[in-house]
């Protein structure tokens, strides 16, 4: 079994302990392989990767790749990492190693102008349905695993639509989208297989999860059952990641597919083996240290899909995309350096995330993209390159990027509504007033247009935290970063484009922006649906459950209900119908007095 423990491996032995007598030369060249290994970072380079690659084909049956006597729909690989924050990549000069994104985004397009929102459900939420929060009333908060609350029913999903042009589709990982009733699973939300978690968070090795104390249970399914099987302390990263293999290893790369791979790291607990940590001893923050042996282990799943899509004939014809879900959070090891702010807020840190594109399909390969791109483009991108339909009807707040992208030509999109939450604990001096009499600054609320970005109410912890908070060196300088939010201060506006850092608040010198930014919130608005958020049900209590979370509302109570209603409306029909008849004799009694009755 796999250690369930985040602490450092031993230190290696001294080189001492390995030399023998007349056998000096074979050691040094031992010790160069050891060299070797550490700056490999622990798994084959990308040079090497042809020849294990070539190997293992010998192994593996040879297939066409897609396209060539298949489908012209690509594959698409959405893999979607958890609380990774902006500046944990290595081409956003984190001390972190990741060589495998930084070689994927370098050849394919990297997104830096790309926004998500910024927790969990919110992002996951605007990723399959192409809309805003204010639109599912999903606006305030997550899902919790009390709650009775999912993505609702009536929303058209990504797989529902790729499915409908013949796509196979898959989910591995964490779905954060509400299970209370069976109808709000992934596999009735379009996904043909689902292996993952349906919770925010748990153990990465026992996939136990406790919402609060005496609410505890297990958090690991198989389409629609608990994976018991699977209780074995693999560390979920790696699990997820062979669950993948598997899915390459046996679909036709002929056949489009869809694999929406959603990772549980880098989000607390700080948990990963103990050989990930090797290369971080001179991190002194634990929490960080932690954070960045979960990410190399990332980095290094990342690594292994990508090989087997090249291994099972699907690299050819497949669109692979990379994102994070929100900022990240600097108290379990995230950075986002030099953004303001953390996940959980409207400032940069938590919005702005690490993101690009790599496929051979793109024309303009090894580019940056600086066009404005959200998390809800996402959806009718993909659905435009399956070859599926929109239909008319349905509203979105995502447009077609695939040409921003590719070509390097101009975004459609020119503003964003990154959120407007009407529940969450108002500003203490926000008002009306303050807000020209166009909008109530109290209200949490937040929005870009082209270069300017307008923020109202309570925007959240808005502290910039260097990379040296993570050393012995840091409190002093992280202490001269902090701010304290003015007294009396409910609205903000930068241009992000001249300060994408958010240190200087011109709301005061551009109030005519203001207005304007003010009048595109309400309008936004007057389209928002109710906030769903309901409270806990104790009905969900794993306990009740055979120790699982999952769906707890039963639909035999409701055909039950359903069955006496109609029962009782039968029941009443019978009761007038004898009504009717017993008036009926009456009356033909009262209109023919002279029939004889006894």
């Amino acid at each position: 079994m796999a250690p369930r423990d985040s602490a450092e491996p031993l230190p290696p032995l001294s080189p001492q302990a390995w030399i023998w007598s007349g056998k000096i030369l074979a050691m040094g060249a031992l010790a160069g392989f050891w060299v070797l290994s550490l700056l490999t970072y622990g798994y084959l380079c990308w040079g090497q990767d042809l020849e294990e690659e070539g190997a293992l084909r010998a192994q593996v049956d040879e297939r066409p790749e897609a396209g060539t006597a298949g489908t012209s729909q690509p594959h698409l690989i959405f893999i979607l990492a958890d609380d990774q924050g902006f500046r944990d990549v290595g081409y956003h000069g984190s001390e972190i190693k990741t060589p495998t994104l930084d070689k994927l985004a370098a050849e394919g397009v990297k997104l830096e102008n790309y926004y998500v929102q910024p927790i969990c459900t919110p992002s996951r939420s605007q990723f399959i349905t192409g809309k805003y929060q204010i639109h599912t009333g999903l606006q305030h908060s997550i899902i919790r695993p009390t709650q009775p609350n999912c993505l609702p029913l009536d929303n058209a999903t990504l797989p529902q639509k790729l499915k409908e042009v013949g796509y196979s589709t898959h989910m591995v990982g964490k779905w954060h989208l509400g299970f209370y009733r069976k109808d709000c699973m992934p596999t009735k939300r379009g996904f043909d297989t689902f292996f993952g978690s349906l919770l925010g968070s748990g153990d990465y090795y026992t996939h136990y999860k406790c919402d609060s104390p005496g609410v505890c249970g297990y958090d690991l399914y198989e389409n629609d059952n608990a994976a018991w099987d699977y209780d074995n302390g693999i560390y979920s990263t790696q699990m997820y990641t062979q669950r993948v293999q598997q899915i390459l290893a046996t679909h036709d790369p002929t056949k489009p597919l869809f694999l929406y791979v959603a990772y549980q790291a880098v989000h607390s607990p700080l948990q990963a083996p103990g050989r990930y940590f090797e290369h971080y001893r001179s991190i002194i923050n634990i929490n960080r240290r932690r954070y960045a042996a979960m990410l190399s282990c990332l980095d290094e799943a990342i690594h292994n899909v990508t090989l087997a899509l090249k291994r099972y004939g699907f690299y050819n014809n497949s669109i692979i995309i990379y994102s994070s879900d929100n900022g990240g959070q600097p108290t379990a090891g995230g950075s986002n350096w030099p953004l303001r702010g953390s996940k959980g807020t409207y400032w940069e840190g938590g919005i702005r995330a690490i993101g690009f594109v790599h496929s051979p399909l793109l024309k303009n390969k090894g580019t940056v993209c600086k066009e404005l791109v959200h998390i809800t483009d996402w959806y009718p991108t993909l659905i435009s390159l399956a070859e599926g339909q929109i239909d008319e009807d349905i509203q979105l707040d995502g447009y077609d990027i695939w040409e921003t992208i590719s070509e390097g030509l101009r975004s459609p999109r020119v503003d964003i509504l990154h959120n407007i939450d009407p529940i969450y604990t108002k500003a203490k001096n926000g008002s009306w007033a303050a807000g020209y009499g166009i909008w109530n600054t109290a209200i949490q609320s937040a929005i870009r247009v082209q270069h300017w970005k307008l923020l109202t109410g309570n925007p959240g912890y808005s502290d910039w935290v260097p990379p040296q908070a993570f050393s012995n060196l840091g409190p002093n300088r992280w202490h001269n970063e902090r701010i304290t939010l003015s007294t009396g201060k409910s609205i903000w506006l930068f241009n992000i484009t001249a300060d994408p850092y958010e240190r200087v608040d011109l709301s005061s010198r551009y109030p005519g922006i203001v207005k304007k930014l003010l009048r595109r919130l309400s309008q936004f608005n007057k389209t928002a649906v109710p906030v769903r958020y309901p409270p806990k049900d104790p009905r969900s209590n794993p306990r009740l459950n055979g120790g699982v979370w999952g769906p707890w509302y039963k639909e035999e109570n409701k055909k039950k209900k359903s069955n006496k209603t109609k029962a009782n409306k039968m029941q009443k029909k019978k009761s007038k119908a004898r009504m009717r008849k017993q008036l009926a004799a009456r009356s033909s009694t009262k209109c023919h007095p002279s029939v004889a009755i006894g």
